[in-house]
């Protein structure tokens, strides 16, 4: 362990002398308070701040991402090609110590600076409430909609076999179903009309959603939602009359034992929305029911999409949240030391930096890589799948774990997620890269004997 922790420290201090690192570092020390003075989102303070750190964070991600490629290529490949490493491997260090060494050495910079960047970029959000004299109102919507940390229930799609598979047989008795379109195609397109009808309603028709084993909240909860219309409004704006409360109550017609939220709010379409519900709602036994009536003010028919309503609330602190959310560029870090280590164990410095920003840029945009293959055609589609999609689908998704995603919105980061995120990307991806590294380097040809 001594002769790891000794080539470790030797790589900070490489990595100190490199000049993209000083820039690299002045520049985050210097934008990072500029983007806290000048960003302003939507003039409000909520807008501000989120606007922040969604630009400091992702900034802060990608400047370190960058220098720990190059780093940790650098400094393998400058003690090979400078001869630096004939004055190492020749004393009682292995290969695989070496490593492991310049591995330590690139991590433990990584966190040096991710630490200190992160305590500037939190600084910056804390105070600025403070600095900016936001009128009250706005301190309370910051409060509820950034300074915390949100869980929340969705509305699971409904269950319409049975329907369409009545739907579809009542068709097919008739002799209306069209004979050039296949089976699949029709159940499909019976099944998307039927789940849009489960969503829509009428002027005066009521939607009930319903949400078990709720548990008692300490303080309020939110309805996140957002509308579709079936015909455009002259001003762009529904009414709605929104219920929550005891799901027995809204079902049944039963007395209920806790308040019974029932409130008229008007609001733009297309636009999502919240609304705040206090938490004496929820009743004890935890079946808590969100109606929505179309209110007779509107003349058209009100629809919500596939993710159009959920219930937040709170399940955890600002601080906690935005520490795991500093691990989950961490592990992206720890992997992205390995992938330079393996680039610099087998290639050039110009090439592995080619290498390895391939794969960098390839998995920040994996997700959406591997989504847009759903909508090529057949055969192509059946090409990308047997050679790029599985190749792709080795590389760490960056975009699904994606910090700003949940600081943004204020949605919480579970500790679940947080091990789901290490796991994949640390304990297999980059150790799976190590462990392939080690190998290539232990056969790999230092020097020639020539006579």
């Amino acid at each position: 362990m001594r002769s790891i922790w000794a080539v470790a420290i030797n790589t900070i201090k490489q990595a100190l002398r490199i000049k993209v690192v000083v820039v690299f570092t002045i520049l985050l020390f210097v934008l990072l308070p500029v983007l806290g003075i000048t960003t302003t989102g939507d003039e409000t303070l909520k807008g501000r701040l989120q606007t922040f750190v969604s630009y400091a964070l992702s900034l802060m991600s990608f400047l370190l991402c960058v220098l720990t490629i190059i780093v940790s290529i650098y400094s393998v490949t400058s003690d090979i090609d400078q001869r630096q490493i004939y004055t190492v491997i020749t004393k009682p260090i292995r290969r695989s110590q070496f490593i492991l060494g310049k591995l330590l050495g690139v991590i433990t910079l990584d966190v040096i600076l991710l630490v200190l960047f992160s305590a500037i970029i939190y600084t910056i959000a804390i105070y600025t409430p403070k600095f900016t004299k936001a009128p009250e109102n706005e301190l309370i919507e910051a409060n509820n909609g950034f300074f915390t940390a949100r869980a929340s229930l969705t509305v699971p799609e409904v269950d319409v076999t049975k329907e369409v598979a009545d739907k579809y047989t009542e068709l097919d008795r008739r002799g209306e179903l069209p004979a050039d379109v296949p089976r699949e195609e029709i159940i499909t397109q019976l099944t998307q009309q039927a789940q849009l009808a489960k969503r829509a309603a009428g002027v005066g028709q009521v939607l009930l959603w319903e949400f078990e084993n709720v548990e008692p909240l300490a303080e309020s909860m939110f309805i996140r939602f957002k509308y579709d219309v079936s015909v455009n409004p002259p001003d762009s704006q529904v009414w709605g009359r929104w219920f929550a409360g005891d799901y027995q109550y809204f079902k049944y017609g039963t007395q209920s034992k806790t308040p019974i939220y029932d409130e008229v709010h008007k609001h733009s379409v297309r636009d999502a929305h919240e609304i705040q519900i206090p938490a004496e709602v929820v009743p004890e036994h935890g079946h808590l029911a969100i109606a929505f009536m179309n209110a007779p003010l509107n003349s058209v028919a009100i629809i919500f999409p596939p993710d159009g309503l959920e219930v937040l609330y709170k399940a955890g602190s600002f601080g906690s949240n935005f520490i795991r959310a500093i691990l989950m560029i961490l592990f992206r870090l720890i992997f992205l030391a390995c992938l330079g280590i393996l680039a610099a164990s087998f290639l050039s410095f110009p090439v592995a930096i080619l290498f390895c920003f391939v794969i960098f840029f390839t998995a920040s945009f994996s997700g959406f890589v591997l989504d847009s293959f759903t909508f090529l055609s057949a055969n192509i589609g059946a090409v990308y799948s047997y050679s790029l999609k599985w190749i792709i689908q080795l590389l760490p998704q960056f975009d699904k774990f994606n910090p700003t995603k949940f600081m943004i919105p204020a949605r919480l980061i579970s500790w679940s997620f947080l091990a789901k995120c290490g796991v994949f990307m640390v304990c297999i991806k980059a150790f799976l890269v190590l462990i392939l590294t080690l190998i290539i380097f232990s056969y790999r040809e230092i020097a020639k004997i020539t006579v």
